[in-house]
């Protein structure tokens, strides 16, 4: 019994987000994906006009799963703010051990279309990034920490780079060494201004 329309269409989300995750955006062609997606090419074009328009839909469908599944992770983290940190970067190890781990998507894609700069994807990775961020600065306001927007940011760049160092190195270490400089951070609070120029 052939699928209906609506039930096709997350299969090709599906199949190409492993696709564009493990290999990236451009090194795969719209026939790989439908294969992976077992549609036609024609099935594929009817749901998406192009790979731009099937990429952006993508990191849209995964920006949704992603931030909930954040949020409903970040309901459990109490214990002051060594134990979110703890458990935010204990999340991050358990994660970079799977297989096939290439890092956050939305991080990879951006970076992979940077010279891309009005690509509605670039746009998706960026507001799912802020909504991150905006995230940790309420867990952090809820666990009493001084200039939590100020020290969401700094988290969330420790979080990105210890997953481009991992990505890198394969070094869980680095998410050791990320953990201890967050809880230096939220424990004195501290800003340094960068001096630019």
């Amino acid at each position: 019994m052939p699928r209906s329309s609506d039930a096709t269409r997350p299969v090709i989300l599906q199949a190409a987000y492993k696709l564009f995750r493990r290999r990236g955006f451009f090194r795969v062609g719209m026939d790989e994906i439908a294969d992976a997606a077992g549609v036609t090419k024609r099935t594929l074009y009817y749901h998406f006009d192009s790979k731009d328009a099937l990429l952006t839909a993508v990191l849209a469908s995964q920006h949704e799963r992603t931030f909930a599944d954040f949020q409903n992770y970040g309901i459990d983290l109490s214990g002051g703010p060594d134990a979110l940190i703890d458990k935010l970067f204990e999340g991050l190890v358990r994660w970079s051990s799977k297989p096939r781990w290439a890092g956050s998507g939305f991080t990879r894609l951006a970076i992979e279309l940077a010279d891309l700069s009005g690509h509605p994807a670039r746009s998706i990775a960026s507001q799912h990034k802020a909504l991150m961020e905006a995230h940790l600065e309420t867990l952090l306001a809820r666990a009493d920490i001084p200039s939590p927007k100020a020290r969401a940011r700094e988290l969330a760049l420790l979080i990105e780079g210890a997953m481009v160092m991992l990505l890198i190195h394969g070094d869980a270490s680095y998410c050791t060494a990320a953990a201890e400089a967050a809880k230096r951070l939220m424990g004195g609070g501290l800003s340094i201004e960068p001096k630019l120029g």
